[in-house]
């Protein structure tokens, strides 16, 4: 045989073996990477080392200290500003969160004003004639007086005069019913011009009783203010009364200026006094002035308010609640949701359990328990409205907030570890392996004193050391507002050793 046909089936062979290998290695590949979709599990893009050096590594591993790699999952490396809180602490301090949403806000408004009169329901008493008056029928301030009610008597020479030409014209007319036409027209311009002077004095009611005039009310009301003294001598415009209907009243409130855009002509309002805190009285704006107050920063606003048993009363201080909103839905979120530092307002987005993101929003409108938000968060995200977690880790909240204005950047090679000397009180060793700890003021890092979280480089650390106890502690900046104690020591026990050694 012939030794080349020897080696052809072991070729085969081989060949064989090669193609079988090949085709088991895709339908591994193939379930590994099924597997991972079905799990859901995170990729793992690398570790980084714990003390923020610029080291990675592909695997787990530690440092010389004996620190433990942290994992970087796919997404994690752009979410440089969020915040990771453990599991366990979100429970425990019972956050809660709500998806943003499309919303009507239709609140209310509370401002304080003053009750003031309607100004196009009240006139004077004001003769245009020089005269005396005669008797009052009307005598007191406040009194009550019905339209037609007579006021006062008045002795005027030019009235009375008047008075009598007027009535002399009419008896000539009467007298003259028979005379040719030029006569007639004669004595009706007399008549008219009587008349005419009458009417300018505004008297053309008014009826003589022998030498005197009476004044009539020309709408119900109140007396305001009564000059008039019998016998009194006045001149023409004198103001002798001042009345004013007091069955609809002004309610004048003061409108910050931030809520004005809020307001709409024609909203309704709910107003008390202190006089009749069990009564509420309805009202609607009908003017908003087109003025601001420089010094207050607030607007006027106007409401109109029934008020047919005279109960408020002018220059009455009230409480207004109006009602706000146009109607049409805005994207909004609960007002405890947002964190208003002073010259930015955030909400925290939950991004995943126990991890969050500070988001910067502009704000709009307000509800009594939403607000518009403008821009910074889409519908549907879900914010924390119970915050109240933000207190114990402020430090890093404070430096999340303000890596939001910092531009990603790489870590460099040359950063250096630098520790920080710190006193304080263990507290308490959490289950997830941290401790909370009570600090002095930390010059090193300008921190007032606080109570933190703080992770453990070793949780042998804290062996044989009990919470109340007073320690000193070393920190590091293990990455980007991530802090790590590296050493640890009781003064509790050192004191107590050593006195127990002299």
């Amino acid at each position: 045989m012939n030794t080349s046909t020897k080696y052809i089936p072991v070729a085969l062979l081989l060949l064989v073996v090669a193609a079988t290998a090949y085709w088991f290695g895709t339908q591994h590949s193939s379930n590994v990477q099924t597997a991972t979709s079905k799990t859901g599990e995170r990729k793992v893009l690398y570790y980084r080392n714990p003390m923020g050096l610029a080291d990675t590594s592909p695997v787990p591993k530690k440092d010389s200290m004996g620190m433990d790699y942290v994992a970087v999952y796919e997404g994690e490396e752009q979410s440089t500003a969020s915040l990771n809180i453990s599991i366990d602490k979100v429970q425990k301090l019972g956050v809660k969160s709500e998806a943003t949403a499309l919303r009507e806000l239709n609140g209310s408004l509370r401002v304080t004003g003053r009750i003031e009169i309607d100004e196009r329901r009240t006139y004077t008493i004001a003769p245009k004639f020089e005269g005396w008056v005669e008797r009052l029928h009307v005598n007191t301030t406040g009194q009550l007086v019905a339209k037609g009610q007579a006021l006062f008597d008045v002795y005027s020479p030019e009235l009375v005069s008047a008075q009598h030409e007027q009535t002399l014209a009419a008896q000539g007319l009467v007298a003259m019913k028979d005379a040719d036409e030029e006569s007639k027209k004669s004595m009706q311009r007399l008549a008219d011009a009587t008349a005419t002077r009458l009417k300018y004095w505004d008297v053309s009611g008014a009826k003589l009783n022998g030498n005197r005039i009476t004044y009539h009310a020309k709408e119900s009301g109140i007396v305001l203010e009564k000059k008039a003294v019998q016998g009194m001598r006045f001149m023409p415009g004198e103001v002798l009364y001042q009345i004013a209907d007091l069955s609809s009243v002004w309610v004048v409130a003061e409108v910050p200026e931030q809520d004005i855009a809020q307001l709409q002509l024609g909203s309704t309002a709910q107003i008390k006094v202190d006089a009749y805190p069990e009564r509420m009285f309805d009202g609607k704006v009908d003017f908003i002035y087109p003025t601001l107050n420089s010094a207050t920063r607030t607007v006027q606003v106007r409401m109109q308010v029934a008020n047919p048993q005279t109960l408020l009363k002018p220059a009455m201080f009230a409480n207004a609640t109006i009602a706000v909103g146009k109607g049409n839905k805005v994207l909004a979120v609960p007002t405890s949701a947002v964190i208003d530092s002073g010259t930015r307002q955030v909400v925290l987005v939950s991004l995943a359990e126990g991890r969050f993101e500070p988001r910067t929003v502009s704000l709009g409108n307000r509800s009594n328990d939403y607000v518009e938000v403008l821009n910074g968060i889409a519908e549907g995200e879900q914010v924390v409205t119970s915050a109240n977690f933000l207190i114990d880790s402020e430090s890093n909240l404070k430096a999340a907030l303000g890596s939001m204005s910092e531009a990603p950047t790489k870590l460099q090679p040359t950063q250096k570890t630098v520790g920080h000397q710190a006193h304080g009180v263990l507290e308490a060793i959490n289950d997830d392996g941290s401790v909370s700890i009570t600090h002095q003021p930390i010059k090193s890092l300008g921190w007032p004193g606080m109570t933190m979280d703080f992770a453990l480089a070793n949780t042998a650390l804290v062996s044989g050391i009990k919470p109340g106890s007073k320690i000193d502690f070393e920190i590091v900046e293990r990455g980007k507002d991530e802090w790590v104690i590296t050493k640890l020591s009781s003064t509790t026990q050192e004191a107590s050793h050593a006195q127990h050694h002299h």
